[in-house]
């Protein structure tokens, strides 16, 4: 199963792009919201990649961080949504958004995603709110790192974050300092 790539942007299109790695070309579906996030054509990406493989196709879907593949991957596990509806659904927002309207019971979070009415979209936070607390448990096991997570509010993906984070000596602690160590690695 393919579960990451790392290559060079040969096309983007609405809906995918096309990844090539090793001289082959992978044809990658992502959302909108990470589509408008990726660098351009030519440029470098690495992505966390989910493989549906069906009797007929077989497809990718890519995504620039760990958590949002997990998403992703508890999204398509729920009775009647399959990869592409899981991949709009994910696409609505940040995860904590999503997390919070969904743990909410906020069936208008689905409104717009062709497939889901009214009675999907209950089924579905009904599935979802006990993998989200679930999820949500196993995620407060670790130290919280206060200068990732002020990377990623900046506008960061977890992962450019983290990979500028390891560039940094270990012996600077304060997290102010290691973000502007971070920001100047990442050309900001």
């Amino acid at each position: 199963m393919i579960s990451y790539i790392n290559g060079r942007i040969i096309l983007k299109r609405d809906k995918y792009v096309i990844v090539e790695v090793a001289n082959i070309g992978y044809k990658v579906f992502v959302s909108q919201k990470t589509l408008l996030s990726l660098p351009e054509v030519g440029e470098s990406i690495k992505m966390f990649c989910y493989q549906n493989v069906k009797e007929e196709a077989l497809d990718l879907y890519g995504f620039l961080s760990f958590e949002e593949l997990e998403f992703f991957e508890v999204l398509n596990d729920v009775r009647g949504v399959g990869p592409k509806s899981a991949l709009d659904i994910s696409a609505l927002g940040s995860l904590e958004k999503i997390k919070d309207r969904v743990l909410a019971q906020d069936e208008k979070i689905f409104d717009g995603i062709p497939g889901i009415g009214s009675k999907k979209a209950m089924t579905i936070i009904l599935e979802l709110t006990g993998k989200i607390k679930m999820i949500s448990g196993q995620k407060q096991k670790g130290p919280a790192d206060e200068a990732e997570d002020g990377l990623v509010q900046l506008g960061f993906s977890r992962q450019q974050a983290k990979e500028a984070l390891q560039k940094i000596p270990s012996t600077v602690k304060n997290p102010e300092d290691r973000i502007k160590m971070a920001l100047k690695s990442l050309g900001k």
